[in-house]
């Protein structure tokens, strides 16, 4: 049998479930922008973090600054600004990462695949032509090829 260790991933699995935790994105809200929390945009309604377990380089979270699980729980107000911040953020990747495409979805509750069912959000996920390697085909294993930090960085610059 063939093992790949990812400790890393282990961070994720012991929160995804504990309920004791607060909300990272209330967090990342009441924080501001910092590399802290990997906070890259706050305003009054909406608030964009790095994944801290991205899919690939750039993948962000757009989320309304209220803790709140659905969509029919959102005003006009907070599904206009999401959309709007949703815009923006992928013209901040377009800038830094030039993909070639966007994965952009909400998972709506845990059997969707939400980490976070309580406070909704919208992933934003680069994609770019050839970014597969063998490590997908073989491995089942995604290589992420720049630190949050260094994303982070860039991203601000550009914003």
């Amino acid at each position: 049998m063939n093992r790949l260790w990812a400790p890393w991933r282990m961070q994720y699995i012991q929160t995804c479930d504990n309920t004791n935790n607060g909300c990272f994105l209330c967090e990342a809200a009441a924080a501001g922008v910092g590399i802290e929390k990997l906070t890259l945009y706050c305003d009054n309604l909406t608030v964009v973090v790095m994944n801290l377990f991205p899919y690939n380089n750039g993948h962000l979270l757009v989320a309304p600054r209220r803790h709140i699980g659905g969509l029919n729980d959102l005003t006009a107000d907070e599904l206009l600004a999401m959309g709007e911040v949703t815009r923006q953020a992928v013209g901040w990747l377009d800038y830094v990462y030039h993909p070639h495409g966007y994965n952009i979805g909400l998972n709506l509750g845990r059997v969707a695949g939400a980490g976070l069912p309580g406070h909704l959000h919208t992933h934003i996920v680069p994609r770019w032509n050839g970014d597969s390697n063998f490590m997908p085909i073989l491995g089942e294993t995604k290589v992420v090829s720049e630190s949050l930090q260094e994303g982070w960085r860039r991203l601000r610059e550009a914003i």
